[in-house]
């Protein structure tokens, strides 16, 4: 596993296991990265985020990439998505991919697309 930054107290692994409410934070503004790494070639059928936003207004673009060899990514998808606190303040995406011999899975997030101070966040992450 590998994270671009987080904050002390909210580390990917509660994005990525089950019963942690909190999620995952960045530790500071612009552009984050993470990347699960597998040890064996892996078989992905299904991805799921969830995004949560309560407290600005901003525009969110985040990409999903793959990696068979570990080395190069190729893309996946490519979505923005507008928070706003008075009413769309959940972003849920699930995605249904066949995807063989994958050694990695990356998600990159520009969690404010005008540059502002927003930090990336990350409610859950599943693959299977």
């Amino acid at each position: 596993m590998e994270v671009s930054s987080e904050a002390p107290d909210f580390p990917i692994e509660a994005a990525l296991e089950p019963g942690h409410p909190a999620g995952w934070r960045a530790a500071g503004p612009g552009l984050q990265r993470i990347r699960l790494l597998f040890d064996a070639p892996t078989r992905v059928r299904r991805l799921w985020l969830r995004f949560h936003e309560d407290a600005i207004a901003r525009t969110q673009e985040f990409v999903l990439r793959w990696s068979g060899n570990g080395l190069w990514f190729r893309e996946i998808i490519r979505q923005q998505w507008t928070f706003s606190p008075a009413g769309a303040t959940v972003q849920s995406e699930d995605y249904r991919v066949e995807l063989e011999g994958v050694f990695g899975v990356e998600l990159a997030i520009v969690p404010d697309t005008s540059g502002g101070p927003a930090r990336a966040s990350l409610a859950e992450w599943r693959i299977a």
